[in-house]
């Protein structure tokens, strides 16, 4: 898939939102690590993280749906505390020896993007909102 959008082109997908991309590719992130975590952990932190992470994503793009601001803030929050989950996550593995400091700090990085973005998305919203 190209997630590539131009700056003549208008957003018509929420794939076009800069989010949902850095999102997608936290979630690529986290899938990718978690093949290497315990097989005993596939029905506890790994699938915890996984379901997680792709909460993110799903819940900017039924808010990119939703005609009305309350309603989009109310999936760009969830998607803030899915990411706030996926950090704690994040912390758990790397404590259990799960995932060493240098992963930690890649994906910890990601977190903060999409943090960073969606929290971008939501002022934006609200001030269209209250325009």
């Amino acid at each position: 898939m190209n997630y590539e959008l131009s700056k003549e082109q208008k957003i018509k997908s929420f794939t076009d939102l800069n989010v949902w991309k850095e999102g997608h590719k936290l979630v690529i992130m986290i899938y990718k690590t978690t093949k290497n975590f315990p097989k005993d952990e596939i029905f506890g932190l790994t699938n915890q993280i996984r379901r997680a992470v792709v909460s993110i994503t799903s819940n900017i793009a039924e808010g990119f749906s939703r005609n009305t601001f309350k309603d989009k803030a109310q999936f760009y929050s969830i998607a803030l505390g899915s990411l706030t989950e996926v950090q704690n996550q994040l912390l758990v593995s790397r404590d259990v020896g799960y995932i060493d400091n240098k992963i930690f700090q890649e994906i910890g990085g990601q977190t903060v993007i999409v943090s960073k973005l969606c929290n971008g998305l939501l002022k934006s919203n609200r001030l269209k909102h209250n325009s």
